[in-house]
């Protein structure tokens, strides 16, 4: 009988451990999250790399400046022959060039497309927030929803306990009235069987919610995943929501929406950058600059040059080959494709809303039914106990008893945290998944 003690002491050792620890709400653990897992931080950096990227500089709006200088030497023997006959050897003639200057090159204008670049950067860099608030979304929804997971095991795990305990106190009963030859060995194997039975479903149960907890722990970005935590034994549900007002901000809120807007804006700046080639181009150049000439023959030994140089550059592109016209065509094509892509997009989401929507309304009437069935079968269970202790009851139909009240508290625990998944993902779609960061404001 010691395993048998042991299933039903550790849950109890384990819950006095747990509740002393500091209790663990959601906004909690969503906010070590958001601090500590990988995946955030790496998309956090991606975003701080598009922010960066958004400078004049980088759009082509200033001048570039640089600085460069040089020196170079040359040594020569020469051999002159005359047209009168005679010649002349030269050697060792030696000449050298040093130069020193700064230049400047500034496109002044390119047809608009130095400001469809700078555009574009702009474009990429709130694209960088929309997939951080996508990255976060998503791991609010999945720290929410294994948080939630936990408090079901959890839950699962106590009802286990008690039915641990029921059987225990049924077999305690069974095995008194056999040793007084009052009940037959066949129901004293029974009650046994329905013991092993009821503590195997509890062993495996430790099993389930250590992995809900490592999991759990694994979005947060916890070192030490298998670390317990204190968790609320609830799981609270938000005040009705409305589907009407849900699609509303979907439209409007919708993360994956809002980056198809997006990237259907980013193609009609590159349609820009191309129509920009249609109009002609005017760079600026100038530099200031020494140079220097050393020779070792004929009559100048020294020439030295510094001053400014200057100059304009306008152009046009007459002809390329058609390809200008084929890149705005194609460019437009593109940004017909991207508003086809929002109305599939839409019209997916409408769909995503209307399963959720209609699965969400289910699993909330379940879950109330469920409600009063458990009421019911807890009031059946109690009958059921004091007949048997009076020889009433066979143990078969206090087993069905007991199965119908653990069948009802599971029942009811998986239609509430169903209906918890639906509200999460309602909310995730419509863009307000970030309500979970305060939690407490808006529970019932």
């Amino acid at each position: 009988m010691k395993q048998y003690l042991l299933a039903i002491i550790t849950p109890v050792i384990s819950c006095t451990v747990i509740c002393a620890q500091e209790l663990y709400s959601l906004e909690k653990c969503i906010g070590i999250g958001l601090e500590r897992n990988y995946s955030i931080r790496i998309i956090q950096n991606e975003e701080l790399i598009s922010s960066n990227n958004v400078t004049l500089g980088n759009a082509g709006y200033l001048p570039s400046v640089d600085f460069s200088g040089g020196f170079s030497g040359t040594l020569y023997n020469y051999n002159y022959n005359y047209t009168n006959g005679t010649s002349e050897n030269v050697k060792d003639v030696n000449s050298e060039t040093a130069n020193a200057g700064i230049n400047l090159n500034w496109t002044i204008f390119d047809g608009f497309g130095i400001q469809a670049d700078y555009a574009k950067l702009k474009e990429l860099q709130q694209m960088g927030e929309l997939n951080t608030r996508i990255a976060i979304e998503d791991l609010v929804a999945n720290i929410a929803a294994e948080y939630y997971n936990l408090i079901r095991q959890r839950i699962r795990l106590k009802n286990l306990t008690s039915a641990v305990r029921l059987s225990k106190e049924r077999l305690r009963i069974v095995e008194e009235r056999y040793i007084i030859g009052s009940m037959s060995r066949l129901d004293l194997q029974q009650a046994k069987v329905d013991f092993n039975a009821d503590s195997s479903r509890l062993l495996t149960q430790f099993e389930a919610v250590n992995t809900s907890q490592i999991r759990l722990n694994e979005l947060m970005g916890v070192d030490s995943v298998d670390q317990r935590m204190a968790v609320r034994d609830t799981v609270p549900l938000h005040s009705l929501l409305e589907e009407r007002d849900l699609w509303e901000r979907t439209l409007s809120n919708n993360a994956s929406l809002l980056v198809s807007h997006k990237n259907k804006t980013l193609s009609e700046l590159d349609y820009k950058k191309i129509r920009s080639r249609n109009f002609p181009y005017m760079r600026l150049n100038g530099g200031y600059g020494y140079a220097g000439n050393w020779y070792d023959s004929g009559n100048i030994e020294l020439q030295k040059r510094l001053g400014l140089n200057y100059g304009i550059t306008v152009g046009f592109t007459v002809f390329d080959g058609m390809n200008r016209r084929r890149e705005q065509k194609n460019a437009r094509l593109q940004i017909k494709n991207r508003e086809l892509h929002i109305q599939e997009l839409e019209l997916g989401l409408k769909a995503d809303l209307s399963n959720l929507w209609m699965a969400y309304k289910n699993n909330l009437e379940l879950w109330n039914l469920e409600k009063e069935n458990l009421v019911a079968a807890k009031e059946n269970y109690e009958i059921a106990i004091e007949r048997y202790k009076l020889g009433d009851l066979s143990g078969i139909e206090l087993r069905e008893a007991q199965n119908n009240l653990l069948e009802a508290e599971e029942r009811q625990s998986i239609a509430e945290y169903n209906t918890k998944l639906c509200e999460i993902s309602l909310f995730q779609l419509s863009g307000q998944i970030l309500v979970y960061l305060h939690p407490e404001e808006t529970m019932n």
